[in-house]
């Protein structure tokens, strides 16, 4: 039994609080030696007590120091000491002291008196605005209830000095003040007071060892890091350092691509100046490099001279690694040598380019190919589509079970599943998972649901019409087969890709439409052929007040029903469809139509359209074109025997029309759309003139709106933005005039989106068109166009569809036909709903 003097006893005490006192000086020290060389004693723990908290759990602070009771322990030693050290790693503690209780022969009691950190009870910003302390509250968290440590003090300051550095504030500081928080115990107000200083902007970059390249040239390639010039206030000037080192990488990626391989950047500094940043970047470009020798090992399948051929790199040629890779692996506007092999089924394919030889600034190249085997796909699996049904996808597919794997396939049958306008294009996913020991490859497609069905309720002014509301449901996504169980009516039933729309225009008495319209894109379930029905009925009078005994009006009763179908000659991305309408016109009193006031029109139309759409997008289309040929013809009744005297009664013509749409990727998401439009409408006969129905106007929005005569008797109104609406005083045909028979238009567009999120697709788009439309055949000239440019903007909702705002200002004068209204030029607005303007 050892036992300790009183005296001994209470140094030990005053010794071990002084350990605990100053904790960081405790963890580096080794175990302490008594006064006088008294040499440490070995104890067995006998118990542990913790005095001081308040909040914490007694039990849980005994366990975080490490010490169980029946250990052996030396005083002084070690082991007190990294119990000591344990306690404060948490955090959690403001101070932490260690006394001996008592002792009792060998073994010795412990107390660890504690000191806890006040918790967080709220945290308030002053010195900035409330949207700038919303912002910095989401990338702060701080979270109440939490211990303030100094660790959560110092990143809260970090976080707000990144917060504003990144906003070109480099001055930005914060200080964080605690106040006690009386109506909670422990618990402090965090006031931080953030002063962002100046902003500081980047006033000049230059560059220093560039001969090949200008300044001007390299800043260009800077895509985020930009100087603020006089001449170019809307720059933000800001310097951010990730954003920087991105564009770094984007300059050398520039000079790889021009030849200039072993370019690098040797320093890049950043001087404050007093009106503002100076960046000076030095670059050493190196040699220009050429390609020279290419040759190929491996191949089998294909000899060389194929594979140079799809390689399409030519001696001499500026050497670009850029190029090479794309020529290698994926080229979007031609082939590739991978393609080459996965569209044939070789999914296992690799080819690995070996610089073999620089010399001067030539570089030899060896292409070695291991071919591998084909591969068959084995299971095709769809997730993500919780509304649309499975073989809604499935018959989109090129990629079959059993076929042989074809890349080409794969991107095409996304490209269709993204225009069945059901999920977000952004996010299809195609994931081929092979298994090179089976030769074989199971195709995982993943999509996300998004809102396809549309309500449009909208209205506008008419001129004659006067104001006209419009209502309308489209359904995009119906499903007639589930319509039986009212389960499904959540709150329509859908999911098998068929199309109802129903719609009501009017604004009174005065003028009221009626549509219902029905598409089945999939007759029987097996081929892509389509059926569609639709109904149409439309009243208009003259006049606003509706009086039973002098109704001067024109009603029209229609119906047509379609049958389409996918052609695979020339290829599958063109279709042939077909339709019979039949229209009665009936007229009472009608002032609109010269010699032809009372009595009944019939119309009896049969249309063909060959058209081909390989657009990738329907909603903001990247690459592709879409032609559409369309024909009208009602039967021949002129040259039939005994043939009506009445040229009204029934309707009598021919209409050709040709749409073309190119889409053309600029740089990045910068597309540009250049469009060609041509119609024209004859008779059978020459000596029966053409009448009023189906002809064309031009001008403003090409929405119809305008509530003139022929408003409801198949005008096609085509639109030129910069110009009035087919029916005023300005406009580029007589208001009066039935239309033309012939037309011409052309457009060129650059479109630039500003998001492509599937709920609200946003585009910006600057445009430059010219039309116009001829009332006679002899009067025809494609040189005498109207022409106009002018801004705008898109907007797809996927509630209402489709959104525009265009400003147009026409550089033609136009005839003025309403007496004592002089011509002239301007700008016009216009808005667009629920169509593109052809």
């Amino acid at each position: 039994m050892i036992s300790f003097s009183n005296t001994l006893f209470r140094f030990l005490t005053v010794l071990l609080l002084v350990v605990g006192m100053t904790a960081e000086a405790t963890w580096a020290q080794t175990t302490p030696t008594a006064p006088g060389g008294a040499e440490p004693q070995r104890y067995t723990l006998g118990g542990i007590t913790v005095s001081g908290a308040r909040y914490l759990d007694t039990n849980t602070l005994i366990g975080l120091t490490g010490l169980k009771i029946g250990d052996p322990i030396t005083v002084p030693g070690e082991e007190i000491g990294k119990a000591i050290r344990r306690l404060w790693e948490q955090g959690i503690l403001g101070d932490v002291s260690v006394s001996i209780a008592r002792t009792e022969g060998t073994k010795i009691f412990l107390d660890f008196n504690l000191t806890e950190r006040p918790r967080l009870s709220k945290f308030v910003f002053t010195g900035i605005s409330k949207t700038q302390a919303d912002d910095l509250k989401n990338k702060i968290k701080l979270i109440r209830g939490k211990v303030v440590t100094d660790a959560l003090l110092n990143n809260t300051r970090a976080q707000v000095r990144k917060f504003y550095t990144n906003k070109g504030f480099l001055d930005a500081k914060a200080t964080i003040t605690q106040t006690p928080d009386s109506s909670l115990s422990n618990s402090v107000v965090l006031n931080i007071s953030v002063d962002k200083g100046e902003k500081i902007r980047i006033r000049d970059i230059a560059f220093e060892g560039n001969t090949a390249f200008t300044d001007r040239k390299l800043r260009g390639k800077l895509k985020k890091t930009k100087a603020r010039k006089a001449y170019n206030p809307l720059t933000a000037g800001k310097f951010q350092q990730s954003e920087f080192e991105e564009d770094k990488k984007k300059l050398i990626d520039f000079y790889n691509g021009e030849g200039y391989r072993d370019a690098a950047i040797v320093s890049d500094t950043l001087v404050r100046t007093d009106d503002g940043l100076a960046l000076t970047i030095k670059v050493d470009e190196g040699p220009k490099y050429y390609f020279r020798h290419i040759t190929w090992s491996g191949n089998y399948l294909y000899d060389n001279r194929t594979l140079s051929s799809v390689l399409g790199i030519k001696e001499g040629s500026t050497y670009s690694k850029e190029t090479l890779d794309k020529r290698l692996n994926y080229n979007p506007t031609g082939q590739d040598v991978t393609s080459l092999y996965m569209n044939d089924g070789y999914l296992f394919f690799g080819i690995d380019p070996v610089e073999t030889k620089v010399e001067g600034d030539s570089i030899d190249i060896e292409m070695r190919i291991s071919e591998g085997v084909q591969a068959r796909i084995k299971e095709v699996n769809i997730a993500g589509n919780t509304k649309t049904s499975d073989h809604v996808l499935r018959r989109e597919l090129q990629t079959l079970p059993g076929d042989k794997f074809n890349r080409e396939l794969l991107i095409r049958s996304q490209r269709q599943i993204a225009t069945l306008g059901y999920f977000d294009p952004e996010k299809i996913g195609m994931v081929p998972v092979p298994n090179q020991a089976e030769g074989t490859v199971d195709i995982n497609y993943s999509v996300v649901e998004k809102p396809s069905d549309q309500i449009t309720l909208s209205g506008g002014w008419g001129g004659y019409a006067g104001f006209i509301g419009t209502v309308g449901l489209v359904f995009n996504n119906f499903s007639l087969r589930k319509a039986g169980n009212f389960r499904n009516w959540t709150p329509v039933p859908a999911g098998d890709g068929q199309r109802l729309a129903l719609n009501v225009q009017a604004n009174g008495t005065q003028y009221q439409a009626y549509s219902f319209s029905f598409t089945e894109p999939w007759l029987g379930g097996r081929k892509p052929n389509s059926l569609s029905v639709s109904l149409n009925r439309s009243i208009q009078r003259v006049g606003s007040n509706f009086d039973a005994n002098n109704d001067q009006s024109i009603k029209v009763n229609s119906v047509t029903v379609g049958l389409g179908r996918r052609l695979r000659v020339p290829d599958d991305y063109f279709t042939l469809s077909n339709s019979l309408s039949i229209s009665r016109y009936q007229l009472n009193n009608y002032p609109g139509f010269t010699d032809f006031s009372t009595g009944n029109a019939n119309n009896i139309t049969f249309n063909t359209t060959l058209s081909r759409n390989s657009i990738d997008n329907p909603t903001y289309t990247r690459r592709g074109s879409s032609l559409a040929l369309s024909v009208n013809l009602t039967p021949p009744y002129s040259v039939f025997k005994g043939a009506h005297p009445n040229v009204n009664e029934w309707i009598e013509f021919h209409k050709w029309m040709f749409d073309a749409s190119w889409f053309t990727p600029v740089v990045g998401k910068l597309v540009l759309n250049t469009r060609a439009h041509f119609g024209f409408i004859g008779s059978y006969n020459s000596s029966r003139p053409i009448g009023p129905f189906e002809r064309f106007k031009l001008g403003g929005s090409g929405l119809g709106y305008g509530g003139s005569s022929n408003f409801i008797v198949g005008t096609e109104y085509i639109g030129l933005r910069g110009y009035e609406d087919p029916n005023t005083a300005t406009a580029i045909q007589n208001p009066q005039s039935g239309g033309g028979v012939v037309y011409n238009k052309y457009v060129m567009e650059m479109r630039y989106p500003v998001s492509l999120n599937p709920a609200a697709t946003v585009y910006v788009l600057g445009f430059a068109e010219a039309g116009n439309a001829f009332e006679q055949y002899n009067r025809y000239n494609p040189y005498k166009l109207y022409r106009s440019a002018g801004v705008g903007a898109r907007i797809f909702m996927s509630a209402f569809g489709l959104l525009g705002f265009d400003y147009g200002y026409g550089f033609d004068k136009v005839d003025v036909y309403s007496p004592g209204q002089a011509a002239q030029q301007k700008g016009i607005f216009h808005f667009i709903i629920g169509q593109q303007i052809r």
